[in-house]
């Protein structure tokens, strides 16, 4: 099974819809650790990312997730924009050439994604932030590229969410939840759920 360029921008729309509709928890995660702003800035971004997917007709795989990017981007600001926009325009552009989406575009999609936070933020695993469920994730893709998508998006969305749960345990190391300390353990990182939902829904999307 593979997605072609219009099926991805109605797999991204329904990962908007799911993120917005998320907006009271992401917060609460993030007044957990910090600002409380995550989820509104995401839903922010998400409502940016619909008034551009939902009137295109796309001509591209690549096209779809570097808009998803670019939208989140310029709409979000902040830290969170830039790494969301970061995981769409990088992963996007990883995919330049390919004729649909596939379990191998997904690992191509998420090591690029992962690279491409990492650069920016310079943020690495086990440091409470949204990497700590990308990694796993990325790895998991690559591992399971022979399965067809759907497979593939399952096994995905576990690794990001065991990630998730095990940034639990973490001190964070970036942001305002830096200067909490040892009072940070207890509660997943805010970004790192944001992945868990987006990969979730995704999931649930090729799987329908």
């Amino acid at each position: 099974m593979e997605l072609n360029p219009n099926q991805i921008r109605l797999m991204m729309l329904q990962v908007a819809d799911a993120i917005i509709a998320a907006e009271a928890m992401l917060s609460q995660a993030d007044r957990d650790l910090g600002d409380g702003d995550h989820g509104l800035g995401m839903k922010r971004g998400m409502e940016a990312v619909k008034a551009q997917l939902e009137p295109m007709d796309p001509a591209s795989v690549e096209q779809v997730f570097v808009t998803t990017g670019t939208a989140m981007m310029s709409s979000m600001g902040g830290a969170s924009g830039a790494l969301f926009g970061t995981v769409y325009r990088a992963g996007g552009k990883a995919l330049a050439g390919r004729p649909a989406f596939d379990s191998e575009g997904l690992a191509l999609l998420l090591e690029a994604a992962l690279e491409g936070v990492m650069k920016r933020g310079g943020a690495k695993p086990g440091d409470k932030t949204m990497i700590d469920a990308l990694a796993p994730a990325a790895a998991k893709a690559r591992e399971v590229t022979a399965l067809p998508l759907p497979d593939a998006l399952k096994a995905v969305a576990e690794a990001a969410e065991a990630g998730k749960d095990a940034s639990k345990a973490m001190i964070a190391q970036f942001g305002r939840a830096k200067t909490l300390g040892e009072a940070c353990i207890g509660f997943p990182d805010a970004g790192a759920l944001s992945v868990t939902i987006m990969l979730a829904t995704m999931r649930d999307f090729a799987a329908a």
